[in-house]
């Protein structure tokens, strides 16, 4: 990042009209998706930064990155988590500057553990458990486009996560491993999580709306099977955290 660059980022102020992009919410937006862009939004959240959220069919075409979701902020346009929490750092809006170097670290940790495990393990039941694909991911990805394109763009998608399982050594594992893995995750996170509120104690950081935003979406969304959801239900204290993060976050306090 340029120095002139920096200089305007931390001038500008948050804009009202913050916009965040994800796919339609009713028909299209798959777990994946869901759970980075709850895990944004819970990010932004926790800053108090608004944002509106606007559903677009083509949002993963409007991405600079391909990946959901991203923010648009003033002439600034920044996709997924990562790049995202840089971009409020560099505005003066950060959850982690209480940590220290060894707390940080810990914390980057954890969340490869999420983005490797539980992101990893999202694509491969949307896209290579057969029934999932042909009943749900297939139907709601290509919703908005008529056929052939439907089809077309959907297949294209599969073809596209399946060869990412085969590169990251996930192709050849069958759905009891994944769930097995999956479990694996979550039992590291609630060991991390303790009786503590959120990772790092008493206040959020970037960690807790990652984990969040995809243990969130996992309990609250439909597949072929429960199982999923039934691995992270095992775990207490995940449960307790989603809905504390849930109530002071997102559900309305005015009524």
């Amino acid at each position: 990042m340029s120095i002139k660059l920096f200089i305007t980022l931390v001038s500008t102020p948050w804009p009202e009209s913050a916009t965040l992009y994800q796919p339609l919410k009713e028909d299209q937006i798959l777990l994946s998706d869901c759970a980075s862009s709850l895990a944004v939004q819970a990010y932004l959240r926790m800053c108090g930064l608004p944002v509106q959220v606007v559903c677009r069919a083509n949002a993963e075409y409007m991405s600079p990155s391909g990946k959901i979701p991203f923010i648009h902020v003033g002439n600034q346009v920044v996709s997924e988590l990562g790049p995202i929490v840089q971009f409020t750092k560099a505005k003066g809006n950060s959850l982690s500057d209480g940590l220290d170097d060894i707390q940080r670290a810990e914390m980057k940790a954890y969340m490869e553990l999420v983005n490797n495990m539980l992101l990893t393990a999202e694509l491969y039941i949307q896209w290579c458990d057969d029934a999932t694909a042909a009943e749900i991911s297939r139907p709601r990805y290509s919703s908005p486009y008529s056929w052939p394109l439907s089809n077309i763009l959907a297949y294209q998608k599969q073809w596209e996560v399946r060869r990412k399982m085969n590169a990251v050594g996930w192709g050849g594992k069958t759905l009891e491993q994944v769930y097995e893995d999956v479990n694996q995750c979550c039992q590291a996170l609630s060991q991390r999580l303790g009786t503590q509120p959120y990772f790092f104690n008493k206040q959020p950081t970037e960690l807790d709306a990652l984990v969040f935003g995809h243990l969130f979406t996992i309990l609250t969304t439909r597949l072929t099977s429960t199982e999923l959801a039934e691995r992270i239900k095992s775990y207490s204290n995940l449960l307790s955290f989603c809905r504390r993060i849930e109530q002071t976050y997102f559900e309305d306090k005015s009524s």
